[in-house]
Formats: structure tokens, sequence, C-alpha cells
């Protein structure tokens, strides 16, 4: 039975929304899914990067909460 490995990418907006797309792995397969809008691609290679572009473009969310303090 394959194992699933889930990680996942965050991102904020401009009005300090937190939007997520959780990279799921079965096996050598990743499947990339936003629990903002429900938007899913197969990504075998770069899947993080393709969460964080797919954040970017549809979303407009380009902050990572890692890298500043919350919102107020």
């Amino acid at each position: 039975m394959p194992q699933i490995n889930t990680s996942k990418v965050s991102r904020r907006d401009r009005h300090g929304r937190e939007h997520v797309v959780r990279v799921e792995r079965t096996g050598v397969q990743r499947t990339i899914r936003c629990d903002t809008c429900g938007w899913r691609q197969g990504a075998q290679f770069l899947p993080w990067l393709k969460a964080a572009e797919h954040l970017a473009e549809a979303h407009q969310a380009t902050v990572d909460p890692a890298d500043s303090p919350p919102p107020r």
C-alpha cells in the first residue's frame, strides 16, 4: 500500500488572507490542490514552485507568512 505524504505552500494576499496549496505525494506521483478555489493539477517536477505560481497568479497571494508578521 503506497504511503501518502502531504505538505503545504501558504501565502498571504494584500488583504492579509492566507491561501494554501497542498502538495500530496503518493509514491512518485504528486498532486497539488488549492484549498481556496479547488484547483488541482498533477506535478511531477517542482510541485512547490507550481503551487507558489498558482497562488501568485490566481489569488495575488505573494507574501510568505513565515517571512512577515501576522496582519493587524
